[in-house]
């Protein structure tokens, strides 16, 4: 073999150097010039110096560093082969077959020209080792050649020739291959079947012969058998329901790796195969598929690895299909019946007549049964079933007990009856030691709140948890009190009690707090209705006193009252006249919390009569229309120069700002729409100022504010692309083409105002970069662009290119003027990333005195709505009234996610200055950081570059930052240092 190939190798030596000669010429007349070194040349050079396998696998090593064009692989392989032939050193071969598999993924290269090469390596290898690693390339080449079915027949008929080895690692290699190319419904041929035993003279299939690997001695044989026929189920292909009694014996394996498999296998024949009958061992008795697979999965979370219990755990919470009665009894530890099926008293009476006996009396136990039942025996499903999630629940490792509790939670969530009878059970674990599991613990009763009615000493247990030290254990609570239903007044009251308690403790949990309330009234507004004199302090007789309305405990119990009378229209006859005027500055200062009510002998302000009709927002349906109306009444316009039209954008802009603040749905696609059109009206604009008619020196008035609309432009452009989310290929692409007209105009104010050739240039190359960038990217999207700008540049872009930048500046000019406008399409839900700070509030005049040169903590707690990446985007900035400015990197622990699209952030920011003579504003804010280069980085990347993916992101990627939240400004007193 390594003969043949030298032979090739020098017939294409032969040939190049003939063609040379044939194409010769004087030397005056064309010189040979090399422009790309070749990379198998190199490699070939490095390999032949080396003189040792030392040596040698250095060499290897530092080439597997650098990447390789997809033209040069055929090369590289080829000298690679040759000096596999060559090397007698297993280390040095099998680092050239880890490399062969790795160029074999190379982006633009099809393996199949080395396929042959890659088969006939494996006739002469001696190593296990290299053998394996030889199986692995082949299994690389297979997968980047699905569509070529010879070939992959070919793989698999190694792969079969070589599952007699005596070696683990090549048998499982052989088993891998055969699980993500083999087909079920291609039988292998009798001369390619091979199983641990001798040949069979008859035709397998693939699972069969997989299958037969079961029972290896080897247990990673085992484990890799049964994975490779996972992967034949990922690959769509439907698993035989005979290998159900062979999974279920590797429950019971020794090993660990095998049982995890074998759990996960047993799991797929389940959801496969549910409503098959299976008969129970030692019984006439037969049972559901499914039923007996969460039976014995169930018995699997008391294995001794605490992983396959973890596993178990979850695949339990996916098997909705099994019967209730099954379901109910993983929460009992007792036996139920001893799981036997009980025959009738006309069922032993027939069995009696039949056997022609009666019992006389006369003789001791003559009646007694003729056997002895073992009850193991007969079980219907395993007795490891009866309380395992009670087993689960009280597992020694934290991991186990969380995955218990969500797959609790995914049950109960499809069956209320049971979400009934766990209930006790996940309240207990609100008392566990781990504050993960707690805090699971608590979304899982969140989850299922619609099913339940928690009882006075439930409620009891879960309200004990208030007096946590943990933010998220407490405001996690809070969230589920708002979703859960009690049953009576007396659970109102003991509710609202540990939340005042709360309030008290922890001050800095007050919204929190109030929004549960809010909630809890508006859930039982008949339970709140019989405590309302007591919760208010109000007489039949007498005046009581005004309470303090700075009291955050009685604004909360006001939320409860006032949203409890929404839905209760006798409540507000039980006020007294002081609560009326609390009502009233609750609903101007705490809108959020305080809903409209209809009060008996009041009058009705013109704003609430208009929020209690409806009038003011009206239908989400309506507003959907009036949207769509707007865009289609400026999509109209050909040309935003002709008279009238700016007046139209000016008057829509104004619309789907004041539709935004009505309608909260559609604020992201009205706010989104109000914004690009504003980029169109400033760019019609600057184009129609007088600068481009006259000399630069009569119009720098002008040339300053076109400037500046060109700068506004820009950034608009940057927060349509990265503030609002939900955005589809074609709305990115508009963003992108008036991105490029602001820059071009950008550039014909540079060569105007005459700032040097050299800049002009190389700003210049730069827009000819973008404008190539864009055809790169949005190539499919070019069809929406006609008589666009960008359109109109990429048909002068041969002519762009080969033009002086004065030049280009004119053409640019002129198209800028040209260019049509591009009408906007909306998808189907935008939102926009927004920010709040709840703390600091900045309401405080009481300074935060340290001494200069030191520092301060600020505590930071912000809620962030729809922002994408948060740990890597958000940052808090720090603007000091001398102008310096500071920006702080939140840690990723630092970010909460309460519920989808929601995030939580909660900081300290680290304050520091010179001394002050008195108290001065510091303002603080949150920025989104953006880069518009990382969405233009491909997605392609060599496969020796691979760790170097979870690298963070330097700071030099971020291009620039986006306001996200309004500035909240706190006093600070630097106080000189005592000496």
């Amino acid at each position: 073999m390594a003969a043949h190939l030298k032979k090739r190798v020098y017939e294409e030596f032969s040939k190049v150097s003939q063609q040379v000669s044939l194409e010769e010429v004087p030397a005056a007349a064309k010189k040979l010039r090399l422009t790309k070194p070749s990379k198998s040349a190199a490699l070939h050079i490095d390999l032949c110096k080396a003189t040792s396998p030392t040596d040698a696998l250095q060499y290897l090593l530092h080439f597997a560093r650098k990447p390789v064009e997809a033209e040069s692989v055929e090369g590289v392989v080829r000298i690679l082969l040759e000096h596999y032939y060559k090397e007698s050193d297993n280390s040095v071969r099998l680092k050239i077959a880890s490399l062969l598999g790795l160029l074999s993924k190379t982006q633009g290269f099809t393996p199949d020209c080395i396929v042959d090469d890659a088969i006939n390596t494996l006739n002469n290898e001696k190593s296990h080792q290299v053998l394996a690693q030889l199986l692995g390339t082949l299994l690389i080449i297979g997968t980047q050649l699905p569509d070529k079915i010879a070939v992959i027949q070919r793989l698999i008929d190694v792969a079969c020739k070589h599952l007699s080895s005596t070696y683990f690692g090549v048998r499982n290699k052989c088993l891998q291959l055969l699980g993500c190319l083999g087909t079920v419904d291609k039988p292998l041929s009798k001369e390619t079947d091979a199983g641990p035993g001798a040949q069979t003279s008859h035709v397998r299939d693939v699972q069969s012969v997989i299958s037969d690997y079961f029972q290896d001695q080897d247990p990673r044989v085992r484990t890799a058998a049964i994975k490779a026929m996972l992967q034949l189920h990922e690959r769509g292909m439907k698993i035989q329901q005979t290998i159900y009694n062979q999974a279920c014996k590797l429950l019971s394996d020794d090993y660990e790796q095998v049982r995890s498999a074998a759990v996960q296998m047993v799991w797929v024949l389940s959801q496969l195969y549910p409503e098959s009958i299976v008969p129970i061992p030692s019984s006439n008795e037969e049972i559901r598929l499914v039923d007996d697979s969460f039976g014995k999965i169930c018995h699997m979370v008391s294995d001794g690895s605490w992983v396959v219990r973890v596993q178990a755990a979850k695949l339990l919470g996916s098997m909705h299909q099994v019967s209730p009665h099954f379901l109910e009894q993983t929460l009992d530890k007792k036996l139920m019946s001893d799981l036997r099926r009980k025959r009738t008293a006309h069922e032993r009476a027939k069995e009696l007549y039949a056997s022609g006996e009666f019992s006389s009396g006369r003789r001791w136990a003559d009646d007694a049964p003729k056997e002895k039942v073992d009850t193991s025996g007969v079980n219907l499903i395993d007795s490891g079933a009866c309380g395992a999630f009670v087993h689960g629940l009280e597992d020694e490792m934290y991991e186990v007990r969380i995955s218990a509790v969500e797959a609790l939670c995914s049950l109960a969530q499809s069956s209320p009856s049971f979400a009934e009878k766990c209930l006790d059970f996940l309240v207990d674990m609100f008392n566990d030691e781990i504050e993960e599991v707690r805090l699971q613990s608590i979304h899982v009763l969140r989850q299922i709140s619609t099913h339940i009615t928690l009882r006075e000493d439930q409620l009891d247990t879960v309200l004990a948890v208030l007096e946590d030290s943990s933010r998220d254990i407490r405001e996690a609570l809070h969230e589920l009190l708002c979703y859960t239903n009690v049953s009576t007044k007396d659970c109102i009251q003991l509710a609202l009690l540990e939340l005042l308690k709360n309030l008290t403790k922890y001050p800095t949990d007050r919204n929190s707090v109030w929004k549960c309330l809010k909630f809890l009234g508006a859930r039982h507004p008949t339970l709140v209705l019989p405590i309302v004199p007591e919760l208010l302090s109000t007489h039949p007789y007498f005046d009581t006193p005004e309470p303090d309305m700075d009291d955050p405990a009685y604004i909360a119990v006001l939320v409860l009252v006032f949203n409890a009378a929404k839905s209760c229209p006798t409540m507000p006859a039980l006020f007294s006249d002081h609560t009326f005027r609390h009502y009233a500055y609750l609903r101007d200062s705490l809108s959020h919390l305080v809903p409209h009510l209809r009060l008996p002998g009041r009058k009705q302000t013109a704003s609430s009569g208009l929020e209690a009709s409806g009038v003011g927002s009206g239908s989400l349906e309506s507003a959907q229309n009036f949207l769509q109306d707007s865009l289609i009444r400026v999509s109209a316009l050909q040309n935003l120069e002709t008279p009238g039209a700016q007046d139209l954008l000016e008057f829509t802009i104004r619309d789907l700002l004041r539709l935004g603040e009505l309608q909260t749905e559609l604020a992201g696609s009205a706010d989104f729409c109000a914004t690009y059109l504003h980029c169109q009206l400033l760019l019609t604009k600057a184009l129609q100022e007088k600068l481009w008619t006259m000399a630069v020196p009569l119009c720098l008035k002008q040339n300053a504010k076109v400037s500046t609309a060109a700068r506004q432009i820009l950034d608009e452009t940057y927060k349509l692309e990265f503030l609002y989310s939900g955005l589809e290929t074609q709305q990115i692409a508009t963003i992108h083409n008036v991105r490029l007209q602001a820059k071009a105009l950008q550039l014909i104010l540079m060569a105007r105002s005459k700032r040097g050739v050299d800049r002009v240039l190389a700003v210049c190359e730069k827009f000819l970069q973008d404008v190539e960038s864009f055809q790169r990217l949005f190539v499919t999207e070019l069809p929406h662009f006609q008589d666009s700008f960008v359109e109109k540049l990429l048909e002068l872009m041969p002519r762009l290119t080969a033009c002086k930048p004065l030049d280009l500046v004119k053409i640019l000019q002129t198209t800028l003027r040209q260019s049509r406008f591009i009408h906007l399409k909306l998808p189907e839900q935008i939102h926009r990333a927004s920010a709040t700070i709840i703390e600091p509030t900045g309401e405080s005049d009481n300074p935060l005195k340290f001494t200069s040169g030191l520092v301060v903590a600020l505590d930071i707690d912000a809620t962030l709505e729809h922002v994408q990446d948060p740990q890597t985007t958000v940052k808090v900035q720090v603007l000091y009234p001398d102008g310096q400015s500071h920006i702080i990197h939140p840690k990723p622990g630092d970010f909460r996610t309460p519920g989808p699209g929601r995030v939580r952030l909660i900081t300290q920011v680290y304050l520091s200055h010179s001394a002050w003579t008195e108290a001065c504003q510091v303002e603080v804010r949150l920025l989104l950081a953006y880069s518009s280069s990382s969405s233009k980085q491909s997605a392609s990347k060599p496969a020796w570059n691979e760790s170097m993916d979870g690298l963070p992101t330097s700071e030099s990627c971020i291009e620039g930052t986006i306001h996200l939240s309004k500035p909240v400004k706190v006093f600070i007193m630097p106080k000189p240092a005592r000496r």
